[in-house]
Formats: structure tokens, C-alpha cells, sequence
């Protein structure tokens, strides 16, 4: 016989779990004692939401399921925020929480809330483990269903007098599912599609980057010649010095692609999830002729309506259309598309020689850190106004370099989010680019990090303000409400947290700052002053754009 909380320790082993992220209470106490006779580490946070940031991370660099513990009531409530926002940007997400006994959870009973069901609006599955001999057929569906497209988070509570029975259960062993290949007759129909078209752009989103569909699509790219705007979460899926990169779209304002998206005769969405940018901001009156090439089928939206669906293994669709595009003869005009790389290259180019002291521009920071990361490197980028400077500016040579979060869109996972992929790739650099706001709502990981001795890099754009905020506002009404509030003395901070800490005097001195940073052994703070007087610049730019560039 086995003790329950042994089993599902053995059930995650055979799943292959290697790391669980969290802050456990008393009625995990089973499981952690079980754990501590496993090769599977566990990572101590000081907070669950960090935990929860900290396994999306994991899943969304590898691919496979991260893990996230805590306790009942609080400890629950706390992993909310990080559950949601890896559910909604497609992470695969395994939540394990610890519950009262059976034997109070029907009446009034401290920190007894219904943790299950509260779960239900944030997962793909959400299920208490009611009897030891189930343990197994719960771990299995719930890997399952957390890494099957589209990938999210699913969660499973164990009552601390459930995790102390005993049971002969077994674990199950994982079986590979191999994915279904598409329909030949929905292949000829797009390729038809395409064949006839004039000016056909790609619309790559996050399914390319998950599904590592990324070569595929730029196989593609190159045998048609066809140009691949890509969304915030998709960046990498084409190489920033690809002649068919056309960079990004997803600006809730327009922007310099939106006038080839609207010339465009054909749009081929490939793994396009609309959650991170709604088809009503690229197509609103709903004319636009459309081939969607994904895992599962479209989305219903007024505005989103394909002529033709190709459903199935995402990157067997789309190296199934190059084939037919081989020999293929199309008459294909592409100069808009030269057009748009060129004026966003003059655009990343803008700034990038600022130099003096003060605030530095979110263009300039933008090119530095690019100047200092290599093409393998990691950049984390947290929620708020430096969110939309690095979707914009910030390009990509390979998938899986630019973790955004665009999907529940979460302020606080850049400092957790860069701890777990230091953890996950610790052989490639790690950058977390965060506003002061943003920072701060989870500063306490930077005790987690000096822990470790995570090599961490974390640059802070200080504006004393909520920056996204106050720049809507002066969109829509002309000002903006009162949104400032005070920093910590930096410098005091990183030390007293044993971090290397740095405030940058101007524009001449970040990437001097930034290069000693990443070279440092253990987690490192770079400050920086920002100029977000930028922001209404960019909009008024924009603003005084006509349909062409």
C-alpha cells in the first residue's frame, strides 16, 4: 500500500515533472514530506502569485507542464492572478492546492472555501481528488489536458485527510498523442486561394511559437515569397533579419503594418489566437477574405469569418501548402511589404544614437537592450506602457525570446517569470524589463532570486506613475487622472535584498550598465529614468497617418 500523497508525487515523476513552484501550508504537509524523497526540486516563493508566474514561464519556454503548489483558502486565492494569466496566454499549467479534511468541508470551517469551483473560471479543468485509488486517472487528464492545444492551466486539490490514506494504485504512464494531419480537400482550397490572390500577408500568432511551428513558417515564407506580421506573443516566429518579417502587430492604435493588412487581398492567419488582438481591430467591417490554418477551428466572431478552415497539426498545414506551392506559378506584388520592413527598421532606428543625461527614451532603451542581448537570450517584458515600446520595437531572431504576457495581460510576472526561465534555460541570458509599477507588485521574489543565486538581469523603467494608464487617458480625454506615487530608494533596495544594483544617469550609460548587469553571477537591478513624453508623440505621429505609409 502507498500513502495518497506519495502516489501523486510518484504520478508527477512519471509524467515528468521536475520542478514544483510554491508556498506550501499545514494541509500540504503530506505531500511535502513526500516530496522531500523525490528528485523532483521544489522552489519556495515568498508568494503564491509569484509561483503561479513562475510555472507559466516553464511551461511556455518548454513546452511541457510547469507545476504550482499552495495551500487552502488564501494560499488559493493568492495563486489566482498567475493562474489566469498563464491560462489565457496559453501556458500549460499544472495548480495543485491542499484543502481541509473531508469531515469539515461541509459546514463552516476555517479557511474552507470552495477552492474547485472558484478554479473553474480560470482553468481548462478543475477537479478535488475524493479517493486516493483516483489519483493516477486525475494526474494523467490533467498533464493532458494542460499540454493539448490550445495548452492552459488545470488544477487538482488534495484534502489533507484524503492526502493521508492509503492506496495500491499505480501511476499511469504518459502515452504520446500524435496530433491529426489536415484534410487534403481544405489544403486545395487554400492553396487556391492563395494561388489567386495578389497581395496574400501571413498573420502568425502564438500558436507558431507553442507548437514550435516556427520553421515551418518560415520555410513557407521563403518558397512564397509571402510577408508574416507577427502578434505580441508570437515574436521569433521569423528571424528580425528575415526579408519576410514584417515585425508586429497588436498596437491598440494604428499603426504603420495596419495600411498593408487593409490592401491585403488575403489574410492566412497560422496558429492566430484572437485573445491577444481581436479581429475587429484588423478587419472591422468583417470584408476581409481569410484562410485560418490552426489546431482547432475558428473562433465565432462577426468579424472574423474564413473562407476556408485547415484544421489540424499546425505545422504539418502549413509544410502541406508549401508543397503545393513548389513549381506553383502566382503572380504575387510584395512592394508594400518591402515598404512596411523598411519604414519600421527607420523606426528601431530612431533614437537608438540618443545620448546625455536625464530620462531616456523607450526607443533608445528598446535598441540598447537589443544591442546587449544575443539572438538566444531571453527578454521578459511585464504590463504597462514599456509593454507596448517592446511589442513594438523589440524584434526577435528566434521563438521563445520574448515572453509577453498579452493574453490576461498581468502586471507582476517579469521578476518571478525571469527566476523560472533562468531556472528552465541556464545557458541563455535573462533580461526582465518591468515599469516601477509593474516591479513592485511582486518585489518580494527578489529574495527568491538572491536565494538561488538566479543570473538574472531585471531593468526598471522609472516614471513614479501608472505610465499605460495615464497615456490612455490622455488618448481618449485629453489628461489623465492623478496616477503618481512615490519610489523606494533603489540602490538601498538591491542591497538590502543582496542584489547588484545600479540607477542609470542617461542614455550614454545603459548599455554600459546593462553589459555588467547580465555579465554578473547572481541577480542584478538596473534603473533607469523613462520619457514617456514619448507615448502621446507616437500617438500624434500615428494619428496623422493616411492609408499608406
Amino acid at each position: 500500500m502507498t500513502k495518497a500523497s506519495d502516489l501523486l508525487v510518484q504520478c508527477l515523476e512519471a509524467e515528468g515533472v521536475t520542478r514544483i513552484f510554491g508556498v506550501p501550508g499545514e494541509e500540504n504537509a503530506d505531500f511535502m514530506l513526500s516530496l522531500e524523497n523525490s528528485p523532483i526540486e521544489f522552489v519556495l516563493t515568498r508568494h503564491e502569485q509569484g509561483a503561479a508566474f513562475m510555472a507559466a514561464v516553464h511551461g511556455r519556454l518548454t513546452g511541457t507542464v510547469g507545476v504550482c503548489l499552495g495551500t487552502l483558502g488564501p494560499g488559493a486565492t493568492n495563486l489566482m492572478t498567475g493562474v489566469a494569466d498563464g491560462n489565457m496566454d496559453r501556458a500549460p499549467l499544472l495548480v495543485i492546492t491542499g484543502q481541509g479534511a473531508t469531515t469539515r468541508q461541509h459546514k463552516e470551517s476555517h479557511q474552507v472555501m470552495d477552492v474547485v469551483a472558484m478554479f473553474r473560471a480560470v482553468t481548462k479543468w478543475s477537479q478535488a481528488i475524493l479517493t486516493p485509488d483516483a489519483i493516477p486517472e486525475i494526474v494523467r487528464k490533467a498533464v493532458k489536458l494542460a499540454e493539448m492545444e490550445k495548452p492552459g492551466a488545470v488544477h487538482i486539490e488534495l484534502a489533507e485527510d484524503v492526502a493521508a490514506m492509503e492506496t495500491d494504485a499505480q501511476p499511469l504512464k504518459p502515452i504520446p498523442v500524435r496530433r491529426p494531419a489536415p484534410d487534403a480537400k481544405a489544403l486545395d482550397d487554400a492553396w487556391t486561394l492563395i494561388a489567386g490572390a495578389k497581395r496574400p500577408l501571413i498573420i502568425a500568432g502564438n500558436g507558431t511559437i507553442r507548437t514550435r511551428a516556427s520553421a515551418a513558417v518560415r520555410s513557407f515564407c521563403e518558397t512564397t515569397g509571402i510577408g508574416a506580421l507577427m502578434t505580441f506573443m508570437a515574436k521569433g516566429a521569423l528571424d528580425l533579419d528575415d526579408p519576410h518579417c514584417l515585425f508586429t502587430i497588436g498596437m491598440g492604435q494604428r499603426d504603420f503594418p495596419m495600411p498593408m493588412v487593409e490592401n491585403a487581398d488575403l489574410v492566412i492567419t497560422m496558429g492566430y489566437d484572437m485573445v491577444e488582438y481581436p479581429p475587429a481591430s484588423w478587419n472591422p467591417k468583417g470584408e476581409t477574405k481569410i484562410i485560418h490554418i490552426d489546431f482547432l477551428p475558428a473562433e465565432v466572431d462577426n468579424c472574423y469569418i474564413p473562407q476556408v478552415e485547415v484544421i489540424g497539426d499546425l505545422a504539418a498545414a502549413i509544410s502541406a501548402l508549401e508543397e503545393r506551392a513548389k513549381g506553383a506559378e502566382t503572380d504575387f506584388n510584395f512592394s508594400d511589404q518591402r515598404a512596411l520592413r523598411e519604414k519600421m527598421q527607420s523606426e528601431f532606428a530612431a533614437h537608438a544614437d540618443e545620448s546625455g543625461e536625464g530620462p531616456i527614451t523607450p526607443q533608445k532603451a528598446i535598441a540598447d537592450v537589443r544591442a546587449v542581448l544575443g539572438p538566444d537570450d531571453i527578454l521578459l517584458s511585464g504590463v504597462g506602457a514599456h509593454k507596448m515600446w517592446v511589442a513594438r520595437q523589440y524584434q526577435c531572431h528566434a521563438p521563445g525570446t520574448c515572453i509577453i504576457s498579452n493574453g490576461f495581460c498581468s502586471m507582476g510576472m517579469p521578476l518571478p517569470g525571469a527566476i523560472s526561465a533562468a531556472i528552465s534555460c541556464p545557458n541563455r541570458r535573462v533580461l526582465g524589463l518591468a515599469g516601477d509599477a509593474d516591479f513592485l507588485m511582486n518585489l518580494q521574489e527578489m529574495e527568491t532570486a538572491a536565494r538561488l543565486g538566479s543570473n538574472i538581469t531585471m531593468l526598471v523603467w522609472e516614471d513614479s506613475a501608472y505610465g499605460l494608464i495615464a497615456w490612455k487617458q490622455e488618448q481618449e480625454f485629453g489628461r489623465h487622472t492623478e496616477l503618481s506615487f512615490t519610489n523606494p530608494n533603489w540602490i538601498k533596495l538591491g542591497e538590502s535584498f543582496g542584489w547588484k544594483t545600479s540607477c542609470v544617469p542617461g542614455a550614454d550609460a545603459l548599455q554600459v550598465h546593462l553589459r555588467a548587469a547580465l555579465d554578473h553571477e547572481g541577480p542584478a537591478l538596473v534603473v533607469m529614468p523613462v520619457d514617456y513624453r514619448e507615448n502621446m508623440k507616437l500617438t500624434e505621429r500615428l494619428g496623422e497617418m493616411t492609408a499608406t505609409f
